[in-house]
């Protein structure tokens, strides 16, 4: 049945401390919202990440793609609606409708890979081995996702960058920078001025490496000739070779 491969319960709200100045939700928090969304569903279907902690496994995103025709704004109650559009061995695919809670706005979509890795190897583990490939019960392939997949994404040669240091408030529950933080960060490069005349468009990460407290981490930058801002996020410690962690493309449409 198709309210078994969907979740279309996940209410939540642009709660004011979640908004920048601009009265428009923090794209982190959006990203949040679809992580939880992601986990209720899962959860709830028996492939959660409560249960794999159980097994020594956890799920980890590697890529995603954002795509918002607009931004929730402080205190709009909206709705989202995943489901696992397809799941081999190593990879699942899932994707998110984002809506006002009333049904007369969508605000976008996003479409996401997942891996399943051992916590204590980081080797990639078998999808289908959990309960029994359970997860292809609540496949959903014919519900369409009306955004350009997610790719590798692939960034130009970049020499300017930021830095930040990995700190406590940018781990996740597996204790490593946070998915979502990358955007955060990423957003914290612009002028807040920039941010009066431009919305996100698009947003796509490939995360390549995991961060983890303490990493200095850069932050290169470039603006395409086709408008497109290229991020590349590199971590830069004292005795280590640089480790790339995340390739970002932001396409942003003025207001």
């Amino acid at each position: 049945m198709e309210e078994d491969k969907t979740t279309p319960l996940y209410h939540t709200s642009a709660d004011a401390f979640h908004c920048d100045f601009t009265k428009k939700l923090c794209m982190g928090h959006l990203g949040n919202d679809l992580l939880n969304a992601s986990d209720m569903h899962s959860t709830a279907r028996g492939f959660g990440m409560t249960y794999l902690w159980t097994l020594n496994k956890t799920w980890v995103l590697s890529r995603l793609a954002l795509e918002l025709n607009d931004i929730p704004r402080e205190h709009d109650k909206f709705v989202i609606e995943t489901w696992v559009e397809n799941a081999m061995k190593f990879f699942t695919k899932r994707n998110w409708e984002i809506r006002s809670e009333d049904g007369s706005k969508t605000y976008g979509y996003a479409k996401s890979i997942w891996a399943m890795i051992d916590t204590v190897s980081r080797e990639p583990q078998d999808i289908l081995a959990i309960n029994d490939g359970k997860i292809k019960d609540y496949l959903f392939s014919e519900k369409q996702c009306p955004i350009k997949d997610v790719s590798r994404v692939k960034t130009p040669e970049m020499h300017e960058y930021t830095e930040f240091r990995v700190l406590y408030g940018d781990l996740d529950v597996n204790g490593h920078l946070n998915s979502m933080r990358y955007i955060d960060h990423v957003m914290d490069t612009f002028a807040p001025d920039f941010f009066m005349s431009h919305q996100v468009n698009r947003i796509e990460i490939a995360y390549v490496a995991e961060g983890h407290w303490g990493d200095t981490v850069r932050i290169y930058h470039k603006e395409g000739d086709d408008g497109m801002h290229y991020f590349r996020l590199e971590r830069y410690n004292e005795g280590e070779d640089a480790t790339e962690l995340a390739r970002v493309m932001m396409k942003f449409k003025t207001n």
